[in-house]
């Protein structure tokens, strides 16, 4: 992997956080709370937070009659209605939060131009499958019906998320699909987990990657799963659902050096075999959340601006979408 990209991981491992192996309930939600803090050399590796976005906070009412927050960032300048991306983000379905990817969202909100709410999930292990999804949809719904609220255009919507919230961004296209909407027109996949068998290869051959590594994600899928759920139940493992007919167009972004790959590329020739419109792109020599820290890759700011490319294109109706075949994008030199 470029050097720069290496002497982040070796950093991330001896001086980042506690990783999720050492980690008990407790300390499981104090690590949730932390965000990078919106400052140099932070912003080097994350990105900058745009100043011509503003971001407030909402909540929306979750099937089971709880609330839970929203993060919404709206483009400053922007006239509406304007598009609506619905993001996910990542964490093994345990760890993460919404501000976390204040960098990623505000840059989406001002460059595309879009609202883009993100939404705070419940996580494990307080919370096991299917409680994330649940409440991913019941946000869908919620941004759907009060996208007046915010500048937002109920009928061009598009969902996104990385690492598990890649994952749940695929299962609520399933959702939306099968309870009659509301229409998706786009998903953007960041290197999703679509499969918690881990049966791919690439679950093998990378299982002591940095950032994220095997015997991390078997424990993240202890925590969501719990010996409750089958790991091939649709409900949590996109990539098992039989009939993939009738999903949005897709963006499916993979790193070459992810024990998630596979599944990532698997699911994308899926939906591809189903007649939906993919884009698949796997990026070489980089590692698990490269959409995280751009500024740690060589192709960090390559990725953001295919994924503001295909996400400008499919929220725009009036233009046609097309198969893109898979492929490898190689990193240049560091």
């Amino acid at each position: 992997m470029p050097l720069r990209t290496a002497v982040f991981a070796v950093a991330l491992e001896r001086f980042g956080r506690s990783s999720i192996l050492d980690l008990d309930e407790e300390q499981i939600r104090n690590a949730r709370q932390w965000a990078a803090p919106a400052r140099w050399p932070h912003t080097w590796v994350t990105g900058g937070v745009s100043g011509r976005v503003s971001i407030r906070e909402a909540r929306f009412p979750t099937r089971d009659g709880v609330e839970r927050p929203v993060r919404i960032y709206s483009p400053i300048h922007a006239r509406g209605p304007l598009p609506i991306v619905l993001f996910f983000h990542g964490g093994g379905y345990v760890l993460g939060n919404t501000r976390m990817y204040d960098p990623l969202c505000s840059f989406l909100a001002k460059s595309i131009p879009a609202v883009v709410v993100s939404v705070d999930y419940r996580q494990a292990p307080e919370f096991r499958a299917p409680t994330a999804l649940h409440d991913s949809v019941d946000g869908l719904r919620w941004a759907h019906a009060n996208a007046e609220s915010f500048r937002g255009d109920p009928a061009r919507i598009a969902v996104c998320g990385d690492s598990a919230g890649g994952g749940l961004a695929a299962l609520v296209c399933h959702a939306a699909y099968d309870e009659g909407g509301p229409v998706i027109a786009h998903q953007a996949l960041l290197y999703p987990c679509t499969d918690a068998t881990q049966s791919f290869p690439s679950a093998a051959e990378h299982g002591a990657a940095p950032v994220l590594s095997a015997e991390k994600i078997r424990v993240f899928t202890e925590h969501y799963l719990a010996d409750v759920v089958d790991p091939t139940d649709p409900i949590v493992s996109a990539y098992w659902r039989k009939d993939l007919r009738g999903m949005p167009p897709a963006l499916v972004q993979t790193a070459d050096l992810d024990p998630l790959r596979d599944e990532g590329l698997a699911y994308a020739e899926r939906l591809s075999d189903a007649g939906v419109p993919v884009r698949a792109t796997n990026y070489l020599r980089t590692v698990h959340g490269f959409m995280s820290f751009p500024g740690a890759t060589t192709i960090g700011e390559q990725a953001r601006y295919e994924l503001l490319s295909e996400l400008r294109r499919h929220l725009n109706p009036t233009r046609l979408t097309q198969i893109v075949p898979v492929g490898d994008v190689g990193a240049a030199k560091a």
